[in-house]
């Protein structure tokens, strides 16, 4: 059982950075002769079915939860799948089952604990909204959801360059999803007046830089500098300010 046991967690990793990996290659990870191989998997084939078995019930969540730990504390780039699996009390196998590597562990993250997510389906839900209504919500959206994850937005938008290629393609592909609905509406704000013109990408980085900024360095805020001022007016606060900055003339005048 413990050599059997061995084999799948080896195989897990070997097969999930190689998928044409032979049974000499998962032999040889785990550390045996094909021959001792071949007493405990018939084939290749019935290695693969043994890995494709269902994991036990929770291991995704109790994964997902460890991981977003990691991940705030030490950072994407860093995080080992071995030590998550220990975190997460799961064998390898599973994990490597679950999460065949870093991208789609991360896709599994932004899809359960990323700001960027509930921002983009609110903003797909009520992109008819004028900006003095819609902004202030998605500020707030994107605090809520932070709250006491900011380890997962250092990650996206900070260690994108230093992932791997295959992690990295992930984030980019997340973040330049979410961006280029903001940009869309804020451009057609702008083509229909409400917001003053400018380079869309540049106003949308003059709204996303203060929020992004308050919610990375908050905590440090309350403890160092004694802010008082509640997370979710905080932002709204900001994006008041973004939207008085962008307001048109005719908008400033009302």
């Amino acid at each position: 059982m413990a050599v059997s046991r061995r084999i799948l967690d080896r195989a897990s990793s070997v097969l999930a950075r190689d998928g044409k990996a032979t049974v000499e290659d998962l032999a040889r990870a785990a550390g045996i002769s094909r021959a001792s191989f071949y007493r405990h998997f018939k084939s290749r084939e019935a290695l693969l079915a043994a890995l494709a078995m269902a994991p036990e019930p929770g291991a995704r969540d109790r994964i997902l939860a460890a991981a977003v730990e990691m991940v705030g504390a030490q950072g994407l780039r860093t995080l080992s799948m071995d030590e998550l699996a220990d975190r997460s009390g799961v064998s390898r196998a599973t994990l490597y089952r679950l999460f065949p590597g870093k991208g789609a562990l991360l896709a599994a993250l932004i899809d359960a604990y990323s700001p960027l997510e509930p921002v983009s389906r609110l903003l797909a839900e009520r992109q008819g909204e004028p900006p003095e209504v819609l902004m202030p919500e998605l500020a707030r959206a994107a605090y809520r959801s932070s709250h006491g994850r900011a380890g997962m937005l250092r990650a996206l938008f900070f260690e994108v360059s230093g992932l791997a290629p295959e992690t990295e393609e992930v984030a980019r592909q997340t973040i330049a999803r979410v961006a280029g609905l903001l940009v869309m509406y804020i451009s057609g704000q702008m083509s229909a007046g409400r917001l003053r013109s400018m380079h869309p990408l540049l106003a949308l980085q003059s709204f996303i830089g203060p929020v992004l900024f308050h919610i990375l360095t908050r905590r440090l805020a309350e403890r160092v500098l004694h802010l008082d001022v509640e997370g979710e007016r905080a932002v709204t606060e900001l994006a008041g300010a973004w939207l008085r900055a962008m307001a048109t003339e005719e908008g400033a005048n009302e």
